[in-house]
C-alpha cells in the first residue's frame, strides 16, 4: 500500500470520527431486537408494557414504540429474504396486528446457481422470520401489523427506484432482484447495512439492562448478514469488479438519502485493503436514526410517511422520514 492509500484511509476514518463525537448519543435507531433475548418464553404482552414505560416520560418514544418500528422493518426484510428463498411468504397468523394491515407484493424464489449464496439466503430468512415471530410474541397485543411491502420488480417499483437512484439502470428499466444471485445480494446489500446502524443507533435509548443485552445479541445477528452479504459481493467482485462498484454505487445512494453526513461505506478496497467491515477509525459502526432509516426505505430525502418498499407507510408512532437541505 502507497502512502498516499494509507493517508486517504486516515483522513476518510477521521470524517467519521468527527461525525460520531458531534451526532454521539442522540441517535435513535430500529430497538428490534431489544427484546428478542429478554422474552425467553415468556407470555405475549409483558415486555411490550414495561417497555413502554422504559424511556422517560417526554422524552422520546417508548420502548415499545420503537419494537414496532423494527417490527416493521423485520416485516420487509423477512418477506423478501423468505420469499427468494422459498417462493413463498410468511404465513397469514404472522401479519395482523393495530394498524392498517398490508399485503406484500411481487417476488417470486430465485433460482440459486451458486449453492453457497443459496445457503445463506435460506439461513438469513430463517433469522429474519425468527425475528418476525419474536417480536410479535414480545409485543403481544401491541404489535402492530404487516403494512403493505413492495418486493416486486415493476420499473415503478422500489427495488427498480433504489437500483435507478443507484444509477444501476435507466429511466423505464426495472432491477430484478431475483434474476440472479449476484442480483439478489445486491438487493439483500441495500437492507443489511441499514439494519446494523439501525440497531446500534437504539443503544443510547434503551434504559432496560436486560433490553440492552437482548439488543446487542440480534445487533449481532444483523451485523453477521451484513458481513455475510458484503462478504460474498466482495469475492464475487474480484472476478466481477462491476459487481463491486454496483455495491458501491447502492451505499452511494443510502448516502444520499439518509442525512448530510457522508457515513456509508461500499465494499470497493483501498490498495491493498478489504472493506468488508464499515467502521470508522475506532473500528465502531455508525447509527441511524428511525427517520434517517425511513428516508432510505421511503427512498425520499423529503420528510414524507409512505413510499419507496412502504407504500402506504409503516405502522406505529415512528412513521416520518426526516428533510434535510
Amino acid at each position: 500500500m502507497t502512502r498516499e492509500q494509507v493517508q486517504d484511509i486516515a483522513e476518510k476514518r477521521a470524517r467519521r470520527r468527527e461525525f460520531f463525537r458531534r451526532s454521539g448519543g442522540f441517535a435513535a435507531g430500529m430497538a428490534g431486537g431489544a427484546v428478542l433475548m429478554a422474552c425467553g418464553g415468556g407470555g405475549t404482552g409483558a415486555i411490550a408494557q414495561s417497555a413502554a414505560g422504559a424511556v422517560g416520560q417526554g422524552s422520546g418514544p417508548s420502548d415499545a414504540d420503537i419494537l414496532n418500528f423494527a417490527l416493521n422493518l423485520e416485516y420487509l426484510e423477512a418477506q423478501f429474504y423468505v420469499t427468494a428463498a422459498t417462493g413463498a411468504g410468511l404465513p397469514a397468523g404472522q401479519l395482523t396486528g393495530t394498524g392498517t394491515q398490508g399485503a406484500a407484493s411481487g417476488g417470486r424464489a430465485v433460482t440459486f446457481t451458486d449453492p453457497v449464496v443459496r445457503q445463506y439466503a435460506k439461513e438469513i430468512a430463517a433469522d429474519e422470520a425468527a425475528h418476525v415471530a419474536f417480536l410479535r410474541s414480545a409485543l403481544g397485543s401491541s404489535a402492530v401489523a404487516q403494512p403493505t411491502i413492495d418486493i416486486g420488480t415493476s420499473p415503478t417499483g422500489a427495488f427498480s427506484s433504489a437500483a435507478r437512484a443507484a444509477g444501476l439502470i435507466g429511466p423505464g428499466q426495472s432491477f430484478d432482484p431475483y434474476a440472479s444471485d449476484e442480483n439478489f445480494l445486491l438487493a439483500a446489500f441495500i437492507f443489511e447495512d441499514v439494519g446494523v446502524t439501525a440497531y446500534k443507533g437504539a443503544s443510547p435509548l434503551i434504559q432496560n439492562k436486560t433490553f440492552l443485552e437482548a439488543a446487542a445479541g440480534i445487533l449481532a445477528v444483523e451485523a453477521y448478514h451484513s458481513g455475510l452479504v458484503r462478504s460474498a459481493l466482495y469475492a464475487k467482485g474480484v472476478g466481477t469488479p462491476g459487481l463491486r462498484s454496483a455495491a458501491d454505487a447502492i451505499s452511494e445512494a443510502r448516502d444520499s438519502l439518509d442525512d448530510s453526513q457522508d457515513t456509508d461505506q461500499g465494499i470497493s478496497p483501498t490498495g491493498d485493503v478489504s472493506n468488508i467491515v464499515p467502521a470508522d477509525a475506532n473500528g465502531i459502526a455508525f447509527s441511524r436514526t428511525p427517520a434517517n432509516v425511513l428516508n432510505i426505505v421511503y427512498l425520499s430525502r423529503d420528510q414524507v410517511s409512505q413510499g419507496g418498499f412502504f407504500p402506504a407507510g409503516v405502522n406505529g408512532a415512528l412513521a416520518l422520514s426526516s428533510a434535510y437541505a
